[in-house]
């Protein structure tokens, strides 16, 4: 029996998820909801690059999708920088009776004790009235810092500290709101990006540290964060536009997990918009870059993943990544009992039924 889906949003990584769930026969496509007047009315095939069409327009129009009655939506539609909508979304899917696997907002990966109660009660509130389940997750926050890490803790002995962390190359990611506005390349190096503002980071990247502690049975006594900005050496150009000299270029940070004054769960990102920016921070292990899960323990491991595609380089990779961990989720989270849902109580996605001969 299929399982009937909607889409929310269309962008850098809704795009790849629209695409599984035309090309994939165990979903049926309900509905498509876009953000721009542009896109509205065009037939999803067209949206996702698939060449028969679908019969299913998008809309703008969020009610006609959720009217259509789907079992789950993806949801995808950027929620850095209109938090407070995408939470109302949210509330307003569950409490209509309908699943929700989405990609935003990264916080609800695991969000006991980052959000604060009067923002993530109503979300568990309408989860608990339409009797349905939340699933967000990715690639990071997402399964490189959370499947992999905690499948390597489960054959230790002893552990000291887990760090998972992102070595990226940003220069061909494809998106001005969250490079300048949201991270704030491209910059003055005294104005102060959404991301780097206080608090921020540890509400953004805080689930991750939050979860690998509660894998690990842990009481993190507080979560700390810091961060590093590098300007621009010259004029460059970047998939997103400009960078000028002397406005940010590179930005490392730590979201950290303390335990009787000691980092016991680090989350760490090293970003670049050029290869041979920083040469002394941490470096990717491939060209462009990796994530890399490092857990110092007995025994210790140092795992780096490398993605690739044969249609285009490591961040088109990982946003293929980020569509597919949620929509490949998708028939265990509309089994699941209702409520917030994470990697610690789904079970173990396989990719059953993803196998294609070349």
């Amino acid at each position: 029996m299929t399982i009937r889906v909607a889409q929310i949003g269309t962008g850098n990584v809704g795009v790849h998820a629209l695409k599984a769930l035309i090309i994939n026969p165990e979903f049926e496509l309900t509905g498509v909801w876009v953000s721009s007047d542009a896109k509205a009315g065009k037939d999803a095939a067209e949206l996702a690059g698939v060449s028969t069409p679908t019969g299913v327009t998008a809309t703008t129009d969020l009610q006609q999708v959720l009217d259509a009655k789907p079992d789950c939506v993806v949801y995808t539609a950027l929620a850095d920088n209109r938090l407070l909508e995408a939470l109302d979304d949210f509330k307003r899917i569950l409490s209509a009776g309908i699943n929700v696997v989405g990609s935003s907002a990264v916080f609800l990966q695991y969000p006991w004790h980052v959000l604060p109660p009067e923002m993530l009660t109503p979300i568990e509130d309408a989860a608990r009235q339409g009797g349905s389940s939340l699933f967000v997750n990715g690639i990071d926050p997402g399964f490189a810092n959370d499947l992999l890490p905690l499948a390597l803790a489960g054959t230790c002995q002893s552990i000291e500290q887990i760090r998972c962390m992102e070595i990226v190359d940003y220069a061909t990611y494809d998106s001005a709101a969250v490079m300048f506005d949201v991270m704030g390349f491209g910059k003055p190096m005294d104005e102060t990006p959404m991301l780097l503002q206080p608090g921020v980071l540890s509400l953004a990247w805080g689930s991750v540290v939050r979860q690998l502690a509660a894998g690990l049975g842990l009481q993190l006594d507080a979560v700390e964060q810091s961060h590093t900005r590098v300007p621009a050496p010259e004029d460059f150009t970047i998939a997103s536009g400009a960078i000028a000299k002397g406005t940010a270029a590179a930005l490392r940070f730590e979201v950290r997990g303390m335990v009787d004054g000691r980092a016991a769960v680090v989350l760490e990102h090293v970003t670049r918009l050029r290869e041979d920016l920083c040469p002394q921070w941490p470096q990717p292990a491939q060209p462009g870059g990796s994530y890399r899960v490092e857990v110092t323990g007995e025994p210790s491991y140092a795992l780096d993943l490398c993605l690739s595609s044969p249609n285009g380089d490591h961040n088109h990779a990982g946003l293929v990544a980020t569509a597919m961990r949620v929509v490949n989720a998708i028939p265990a989270v509309v089994a699941a009992e209702p409520g917030i849902r994470t990697t610690l109580d789904l079970p173990l996605i396989t990719g059953r039924g993803l196998y294609r001969a070349c």
